[in-house]
């Protein structure tokens, strides 16, 4: 067995290197110069370990009409170049082809390309070296494209390859010479992350072969998946003879609808064939580019019900000429066959003896996803070499020596029109991505694919769906694959589990609003200038108010302070122009002009509750008021006071009585009372003053500018009112005394009307939120004012106008005599 083996090794290395005729006239065609090409013609169903060195023989294994389809667009496309005028004229180009079925056991084919004069020679491969092939194509796979490439990359000749999409092979620092006319990986996933995208999908599964393909592709799906929202629930890469059922199974207990494999045929074939044994019903398949279009899987019985394929492949493109082409090889391979005697070996893998049964229609008929790809490699091969002969319109410079290096140079500018489509390369050697997205019928007789978008990155990338021509299995509607229902607007993801896409939705709270394209797991506070109602998106601004001195209302109450200011005024000149009379000095005297002038000083303060707050604002509107209508009640206490002690004391308390008058006991009750409010309040101005707020809480709309109080309510309370309660009980005290001198009923009035301004101005404020409650403020104080005038100081102005005979000495001791009359008798 060990001899038969290395027999056979050897025997493939013999003849390819020692021009052993083993080829047949399909694979090898003479010309000026040639060309490589290595096409899977056989597939090799599973891997076995090698125990004893040996080479395949590729024949011996299932025939692959897809890599036959492949193998005989490469030779039209060099006999269509061959007859052209105008590309390469006068030079003919040749091809050496091999079956290349394995990804490690098919290196003898790639020595023959290589070796100069049929040996190798390392030391002497240096840039005078000239390789058999000045380029080739293929071969077909990443892991058997990545297996061979760095032996014909250490000398710079082209791998002008068409079916090799892992992205690793856009490095030029480990693949310098390597050219591609499909699109690596990165692109293809893209393509298939836009097509999840676009019908709402987050919840998916990925499965791929053993292989480099697959493997990378699974690779650049995880990384451009990231921030998009989609979720990879499961992902399983799968030998040839892992058990297939065990992962569908799995996807379907996870209720993953929509199911991305990646794969090439072999896997796919296997993923498929399994999911329709195991009964899995109406998921998404996305079929990448190497099985999209495959001729058998869509014939397959019962595959109808697995669910919607989607496929990507490159936008077909008719080659004129190749049915005819093919129609015209396949009638002389099968006279080459009857009279050729020349000697065919199976061991160089030139030899495809199925080939010759297949008939014409299925070798047009089989898919065509890699068939451009092909055309443009041998295209890009013939426009560079055009170049490096500079060719023109009579022919080309064919004394020229070709190096590869040299085409490759020309390779990486080349820019041509090829059948309605532009075929150039990036820096990395990829081309442009011009895709499809097909839909298969499954359920017509033959099975079709029907073209529902598009994917396109020149001359820019657009990409596009037809939704109307889905014809979904779930009733026409697109399936669900999610693994939450999207949040509606105003709601934030809760994150549940270990994958995002898995979540429960909240709504957000007042004054906060989510962003979805900015993170739907938060949900974000509103400025203090914003607001917003419970489940918003978005914050709307707040309005900012205040009393304005223009509105109405703070007009009006202006005007109102404004008249009572002059009455003030015009009452403080009445008593000054009868100071002497016994009415004034019944109302205390020169008392009545600090009680008048502390009340025009009180109305002052009320012209600060208007405008914009500030912090002087703030303070003057309550320290003005808070001071001057203390001393104000300080003044009418002492006078109640008075009236009783002069009247109902002053007999029984002489002594008490003198050093009152001697030491005027009133001024300095009331200086007393104002030193003490006084420095309450400077206290209060310097340590905790009012100052403007910004109300946020009480509107969800409005900001409302308001000073906050501080202990403005504690200061003016407990002494104005202490002094308030002290005026009232003299009062009573002096409610029996003369007429003229009963002060009870004017200073109660005025006092009651003082506490019932107060009292409903803290009920409206801690009731009514409002920019108002500063106007009620105002009003108390204007109440407050308004209770002493009108009870106090108007009637006896009334008395000085309008009844002067009252305003006597005469009158008042009838009064006195009158109430010392009375006071006998009882």
């Amino acid at each position: 067995m060990l001899l038969r083996s290395n027999y056979t090794f050897l025997l493939c290395f013999t003849s390819c290197f020692f021009k052993v005729s083993c080829s047949s006239s399909e694979f090898s065609l003479g010309g000026d110069y040639l060309l490589g090409g290595l096409f899977a013609l056989h597939e090799v169903d599973h891997a076995m370990l090698m125990s004893t060195p040996g080479a395949i023989e590729c024949s011996r294994h299932i025939i692959s009409v897809f890599g036959y389809h492949m193998f005989q667009v490469m030779r039209f496309s060099v006999e269509e170049i061959n007859n052209s005028t105008t590309l390469l004229p006068n030079v003919s180009l040749g091809y050496e082809i091999f079956d290349h079925c394995t990804a490690m056991k098919n290196f003898p084919a790639v020595f023959s390309f290589i070796s100069q004069n049929g040996s190798i020679k390392p030391k002497k491969m240096l840039k005078d070296h000239q390789p058999k092939v000045i380029a080739l194509t293929g071969p077909f796979g990443s892991t058997r494209t990545m297996t061979i490439a760095p032996l014909f990359t250490m000398d710079l000749i082209p791998m002008v390859n068409y079916g090799a999409s892992s992205y690793a092979l856009s490095n030029k620092l480990q693949y310098p010479s390597f050219i591609r006319t499909i699109p690596s990986n990165k692109d293809l996933i893209q393509m298939i992350i836009h097509i999840i995208k676009w019908f709402g999908w987050n919840w998916v599964a990925f499965l791929g072969g053993q292989d480099d393909y697959s493997e990378d592709g699974l690779r650049q799906f995880n990384k451009f998946i990231s921030n998009t929202g989609i979720c990879l629930a499961y992902q399983e890469i799968l030998s040839l003879g892992a058990n297939y059922s065990r992962p569908l199974k799995k996807i379907d207990m996870l209720k993953i609808n929509v199911i991305v494999v990646y794969s090439v045929q072999q896997y796919a074939k296997n993923i498929i064939k399994a999911a329709i044994a195991s009964n899995i019903r109406d998921k998404v398949w996305i079929a990448s580019q190497a099985w999209s279009m495959d001729q058998q899987l869509p014939r397959e019985p019962g595959i109808e019900k697995i669910g919607t394929v989607i496929g990507l492949t490159e936008k077909l493109l008719a080659l004129p000429g190749f049915n005819d082409f093919i129609y015209k090889a396949k009638g002389t391979t099968k006279v080459h066959n009857t009279d050729s005697d020349e000697v065919q070996s199976d061991a160089c893998n030139q030899a495809c003896e199925s080939c010759s049964l297949l008939a014409e229609e299925e070798i047009i008929n089989e898919n065509p996803t890699f068939s451009f790809g092909i055309y443009a490699a041998i295209y890009t091969i013939a426009h560079a070499l055009h170049k490096v002969l500079k060719c023109n319109m009579n022919g080309c410079h064919k004394n020229t020596t070709v190096r590869p290096y040299m085409l490759l140079g020309e390779m990486k500018k080349v820019d041509f029109p090829l059948n309605g489509r532009q075929v150039k390369y990036d820096d990395n050697g990829d081309p442009t991505v011009n895709y499809s997205v097909v839909l298969w019928h499954t359920k017509t007789n033959p099975p079709r694919f029907e073209m529902v978008g598009t994917y396109d990155t020149y001359p820019e990338i657009t990409f596009t769906m037809s939704s109307s021509l889905m014809p979904w299995h779930n009733n026409g509607s697109v399936p669900l694959s999610n693994c939450s229902v999207e949040c509606k607007e105003g709601f934030s993801k809760v994150p549940e589990g270990l994958h995002e896409c898995c979540f429960q939705c909240e709504k957000c709270p007042r004054n906060s609003y989510v962003n979805h394209s900015r993170d739907p797991y938060t949900c974000f506070p509103c400025a203090e200038s914003e607001w917003s109602d419970e489940g918003s998106t978005t914050c709307k601004m707040r309005f900012v108010v205040y009393l304005e001195y223009t509105e109405i209302s703070s007009i009006m109450f202006m005007l109102s302070a404004i008249c009572l200011m002059t009455l003030l005024v015009a009452i403080f000149c009445l008593f000054a122009y009868n100071h002497n009379t016994p009415v004034v000095k019944s109302a205390g005297g020169s008392m009545c002009f600090l009680m008048l002038a502390c009340l025009i000083m009180s109305n002052k303060s009320l012209f600060f509750f208007f405008g914009k707050p500030t912090s002087s604002h703030c303070i003057l509107r309550n320290f003005i008021f808070a001071f001057f209508f203390t001393v104000c009640l300080s003044c009418l206490t002492v006078r109640a006071f008075q009236i009783v002690y002069v009247f109902k004391m002053a007999a029984k308390f002489p002594n008490l009585y003198s050093l009152w008058v001697k030491h005027n006991g009133q001024w300095l009750f009331i200086l007393f009372s104002s030193v003490i409010v006084l420095i309450a309040c400077l206290i209060w101005a310097t340590v905790t003053p009012a100052k403007p707020i910004r109300d946020t809480f009480s509107f969800k709309d409005q900001i409302m500018l308001v000073c906050d109080k501080g202990n403005t309510l504690t200061i003016l309370m407990f002494v104005s009112w202490f002094l308030g309660v002290l005026c009232l009980v003299f009062s009573y005290m002096a409610r029996d005394l003369p007429k003229n001198y009963n002060e009870a009923k004017s200073i109660t009035f005025s006092l009651v009307l003082f506490y019932m301004s107060w009292i409903a101005y803290f009920t409206a404020f801690s009731t009514l939120k409002t920019k108002y409650s500063m106007l009620f403020n105002a009003m108390a104080q204007l109440a407050s004012v308004n209770a002493i005038v009108f009870s106090y100081f108007i009637p006896k102005s009334y008395i000085i106008i309008f009844q002067a005979k009252k305003n006597t000495s005469a009158y008042f001791q009838t009064s006195i005599q009158n109430y010392s009359q009375t006071i006998s008798l009882t």
